[in-house]
């Protein structure tokens, strides 16, 4: 087993990661201080495939579990849907050492993060992750939140679990699309932090792309391993763990503009990191050459790089509603080289609006 601590003071905890471990969490959860019973949240894709082991090992483990089941995709992640595990959790008489159990991708995390973060002020929190995207960032560090209309996860908490539980097996049955998008993620930290698990990333990307055990479980450590160190060092976002939203700023646009439908995290993520590498370039800040390896393996990870047809006044607007917004001016994050980057606010809607015309008038979709 591959265990990454996350050292925060007095919520400190530890990410599991091994083959089969989706069977043996009731085990882990169990010399943890809680009561018996748990509330799973899943969605419709996941609950067929694993809620059925994972509530049978809490039982094993003499917890008394509940599946509550919400639709999957985006729109879940809603006060409407939220609303429903609310009821959910004080129907079922859930107390202050109630735990509750996320099964399934980055929305059913930040779904029931949110929950747990505001039920009865707060209650444990655990993540059993069933994406990659997931595995490899959304489970860990504790941002949780539900979109308004207006903008992605404007509404939320920092909420740190008590225990996160990784299964690579898992991601045999995830739809290719779907891996691909966590691989936008897993692009991110070489690109922010780590110049050889960049490098390590080109040398393997078949053998990540085939899903082969040895090479995910390497992988998703590594990608545990970096942002632990950074949620360590700035756990509520106020300087360092901004570098951890490296293509996020025109990504989170491009999901606004598409109705969080045409795009899904990753790939939007995919087509803003290769805007924030040519905003890098165009500033000067980065070499042509940093920036074109980046966009040759997100391109080799089979990610999309432009979103054409996408009007550059709409994604222009929802870049002024982000939430890293301070003050009417965005925090870019922006590369220096591979494996490292920067925070500023100096970039000018003319440089901006460039790189936009240039995502979104190109035909490399997906």
């Amino acid at each position: 087993m591959a265990e990454v601590r996350v050292n925060l003071a007095n919520h400190s905890y530890t990410i599991h990661i091994m083959a089969g471990i989706i069977s043996q969490v009731g085990q882990l959860m169990k010399d943890m201080p809680l009561s018996r019973k748990a509330l799973i949240v899943t969605d419709e894709n996941v609950a067929p495939l694993y809620s059925g082991v994972l509530a049978d090992s809490l039982a094993a483990a003499g917890f008394l579990p509940f599946v509550l089941v919400v639709p999957p995709g985006e729109s879940s992640k809603s006060l409407a849907t939220a609303d429903k595990v609310f009821t959910q959790a004080i129907s079922m008489g859930l107390d202050r050492k109630s735990p509750i159990i996320a099964l399934g991708g980055g929305v059913i995390g930040d779904l029931s993060g949110f929950v747990a973060a505001t039920y009865l002020r707060g209650v444990p929190f655990i993540q059993v992750p069933t994406t990659l995207l997931a595995q490899v960032d959304s489970s860990v560090g504790g941002k949780t939140a539900v979109n308004h209309p207006l903008g992605k996860n404007l509404i939320g908490a920092f909420y740190q679990p008590q225990l996160v539980v990784i299964d690579p097996l898992v991601l045999d049955t995830l739809p290719e699309r779907e891996l691909k998008a966590g691989l936008a993620e897993v692009v991110k930290y070489g690109v922010i932090a780590d110049y050889d698990f960049f490098d390590y990333l080109i040398r393997h990307q078949e053998d990540i792309l085939a899903r082969r055990p040895d090479e995910l479980i390497e992988v998703i450590s590594r990608c545990c391993q970096i942002k632990a160190a950074v949620v360590a060092q700035d756990e509520r976002e106020t300087s360092l763990r901004m570098i951890l939203n490296f293509g996020h700023t025109i990504g989170h646009a491009v999901e606004g503009v598409g109705g969080y439908s045409e795009y899904n995290h990753g790939e939007a993520v995919a087509i803003g990191m290769h805007g924030a590498a040519l905003l890098s370039s165009s500033l000067h800040l980065c070499s042509t050459a940093a920036s074109a390896a980046v966009k040759q393996l997100i391109t080799g990870m089979g990610l999309p790089l432009t979103a054409p047809g996408y009007g550059t006044d709409e994604l222009l607007g929802y870049l002024a509603r982000d939430k890293k917004v301070v003050d009417s001016k965005v925090n870019w994050v922006l590369m220096q080289d591979v494996g490292r980057v920067t925070i500023t606010q100096d970039v000018s809607e003319e440089h901006v609006r460039a790189v936009l015309s240039q995502l979104t008038e190109n035909s490399n979709k997906h």
